[in-house]
């Protein structure tokens, strides 16, 4: 695979860093949105400074020294009208205590908090400015990063992308006006650039109108993508499984239960669906106890009526081997051979399990993530069923269906 070509300015190591976090062209870096914001909008008083909350300070440097209890350290003390602050730097360059001579000017925005020096910040974030520099007029944006990725670079890149960005409507205007929902492309400035006046709690709890136009938009994203892989399956052909009178109406006949109304209306669908001349590729959730397992042999019985095998397959053993005693307690009276395969089989009923699956004597193979090695080879596969389908790799699970 080629590699992406790397954002407009950004040098080929800044290129691959962007690349990890998924920024690969200017649409990426324009929808990078962030994680919060910092109020870099005014100045607090080293005396009003509150431990534990951010907030940021204009001082002069009093001294910069470097000390060795308890550890290597950079302390630099900051003075301003109200008082005293110290700051520390655990990991700093030789540089560092040069551009921190006394009276220069800083910027800092960092946590205060009571330490062994007072009052103190931990690698506060700074910057050396003039005596009058004006404030920023927006909330500081600060993005999902990685290491050797600065947030001074993010920024530059990201305000780049933005500034050449053509933001169009992605909804029809009668439509956004309907859900009361703001501008695409004024949402998405703002959440990079908000002003000082932005509500910084609804900010920051994604609460802001701003928020909420962008989490519609990646859910109608999300939903038309989802609409676009059925169609793509729709336009695939799968030998269908239509509906029979025979094993499955015989399971419903013996079972010492009758199916709650939710799973006659689960199996009405699933039994519908498997008749069609199109793959089939269903969620079934439930708590446990659900019948969720029932459901499972209806629909594999009926792959069987068809001509066809089904597996089951589950992430663990034990789990795998409970599946396969209670569907053999279900089905083996019906005349059914059932495959039972899981990796500490001994080798020679493995070989038997193996053989009975490619021969097709076995309609049903029940196992762990051993059905889909190599060595099996399914006669006329139908129906795949995976249970805990989360606890399989993407790769497992195609493996099975393919």
């Amino acid at each position: 695979m080629s590699a992406p070509a790397p954002p407009p300015g950004a040098a080929p190591a800044l290129a691959a860093r962007l690349a990890q976090l998924g920024l690969r062209t200017p649409a990426d870096l324009v929808l990078h949105l962030p994680l919060r914001y910092e109020d870099e909008t005014r100045l607090t008083a080293i005396a009003g400074l509150q431990p534990g909350q951010p907030a940021q300070v204009e001082a002069e440097v009093v001294e910069a020294t470097v000390q060795f209890r308890p550890r290597r350290q950079l302390v630099v003390r900051v003075r301003d009208a109200s008082g005293e602050l110290a700051l520390r730097f655990l990991n700093f360059y030789a540089s560092q205590q040069k551009q921190l001579a006394a009276g220069r000017r800083l910027r800092i925005f960092g946590e205060a908090r009571g330490g062994f020096l007072g009052d103190e910040m931990v690698h506060p974030r700074y910057r050396v400015v003039g005596e009058g520099e004006p404030l920023p007029a927006a909330l500081t944006p600060v993005y999902p990063a990685t290491a050797g990725l600065s947030q001074t670079a993010l920024r530059k890149h990201i305000d780049r992308a933005l500034a050449e960005a053509d933001l169009g409507e992605t909804l029809p205007e009668p439509l956004r006006r309907k859900l009361g929902l703001a501008p695409f492309a004024d949402s998405v400035r703002l959440l990079h650039h908000p002003p000082a006046a932005a509500a910084a709690a609804e900010l920051s709890d994604r609460d802001h109108p701003a928020w909420r136009r962008i989490r519609f938009d990646e859910l109608l994203a999300q939903q038309l993508s989802l609409r676009r892989a059925h169609a793509a399956r729709r336009a695939r052909s799968a030998p269908p499984l239509p509906a029979r009178d025979g094993l499955a109406k015989r399971l419903l006949a013996a079972l010492p239960f009758r199916l709650t109304a939710a799973q006659q209306r689960v199996w009405r669908e699933i039994s519908g669906e498997l008749g069609q001349p199109h793959p089939m590729q269903r969620l079934l959730q439930g708590d446990v106890g659900s019948g969720k397992t029932v459901i499972a042999a209806l629909a594999m019985l009926q792959a069987v009526d068809s001509g066809y095998q089904a597996a089951l397959m589950a992430p663990t053993e034990i789990l795998a081997e409970q599946h396969w005693r209670k569907l053999s307690q279900w089905l083996a009276p019906l005349g059914l051979d059932i495959a039972w395969l899981s990796g500490s089989l001994k080798k020679k009923e493995k070989a038997a399990a193996v053989e009975a699956i490619s021969s097709g004597r076995a309609p049903l193979a029940i196992g762990t993530h051993a059905l889909i090695e190599e060595a099996v080879d399914f006669s006329r596969l139908g129906l795949a069923i995976i249970d805990e389908q989360h606890r399989f790799g993407v790769r497992q699970r195609l493996s099975l269906r393919q």
